[in-house]
């Protein structure tokens, strides 16, 4: 079986998260999980692809951590339509994808060894936290003095996280949750994880880190889906786009784009790398 890794959201041309992809094949879920622990990846993507109409392709994308199913994987989906593109030999490849019985469009350019792809996120739902999330949250992350607690959110594409804003690039690349406290919490309160950023630039760029102990993921290189979510917060707020980085304290740079549309759609992507 031919699993392709693919560097997905990269900066700068470096970096980038690694993700394991394939084409679908006959395997159990178990089987699925064990791609990723094999493979030394967080993730690993599924594609079965139906090129029969060369105008518009389509593609189906099943995505897996080591603990499990998930519903969406925005990087994930950055290396699928990368791994797409290149199969395709298409310098601009255009597709309709699905996932979790969602259709959704998406679409990559190939260029100088790298492709740039980018995808709709789909409908964002937000929300204030809780003061039960805020606690039990706050509690695992440490009662930093630089997380602005009025800015916690509750965000959602397919599954809720928490949105979390901190001072400074530098709080955010220091922070040292307690992963173990983290994980309990998410698993009672039913969120994904906990998506750490600082307070972006009048560029929009900022800085963060997603830790999902929950599904199996400490530590998160690049995390489009939740990039797409914080997107739309802060359209909310006059941001109209943003530029995320991620990875710095795992050592391996990555980057991600997002902008909102009308009806709290983002659409986010990155640049990619087929190893």
């Amino acid at each position: 079986m031919l699993v392709t890794i693919v560097n997905a959201c990269l900066r700068d041309g470096r970096g980038g998260s690694p993700t394991a992809v394939l084409e679908e094949a006959s395997l159990t879920d178990v089987e699925r999980c064990q791609v990723p622990q094999l493979m030394g990846t967080s993730h690993a993507v599924f594609v079965s692809a139906d090129d029969g109409d060369l105008d518009r392709p389509r593609a189906s994308l099943r995505f897996f951590t080591a603990a499990g199913e998930l519903p969406g994987c925005g990087h994930g989906t950055v290396a699928a339509l990368a791994f797409l593109a290149e199969n395709a030999k298409r310098d601009r490849y255009r597709v309709t994808l699905r996932a979790s019985e969602r259709s959704f469009a998406g679409e990559a350019t190939r260029g100088s060894g790298h492709v740039s792809a980018a995808f709709d996120s789909g409908a964002v739902q937000l929300r204030q936290a809780t003061v039960d999330e805020r606690v039990v949250v706050l509690d695992a992350l440490g009662h930093d003095p630089d997380i602005l607690v009025p800015e916690i959110c509750d965000a959602s594409i397919g599954r809720p996280r928490l949105l979390v804003a901190l001072s400074t690039p530098t709080a955010v690349v220091g922070l040292q949750p307690d992963y173990d406290q983290l994980r309990d919490a998410c698993d009672r309160l039913g969120l994904l994880g906990c998506y750490v950023h600082s307070v972006p630039t009048a560029e929009g760029r900022l800085s963060a880190r997603m830790f999902a102990p929950s599904i199996g993921v400490p530590e998160d290189i690049a995390n489009a889906n939740s990039t797409a979510c914080l997107a739309a917060w802060l359209a909310g707020r006059g941001v109209p786009g943003i530029t995320v980085e991620m990875g710095d304290r795992l050592g391996v740079p990555s980057a991600i784009t997002a902008a909102a549309e009308p009806g709290l759609s983002v659409r986010v992507g990155g640049w990619a790398a087929v190893a």
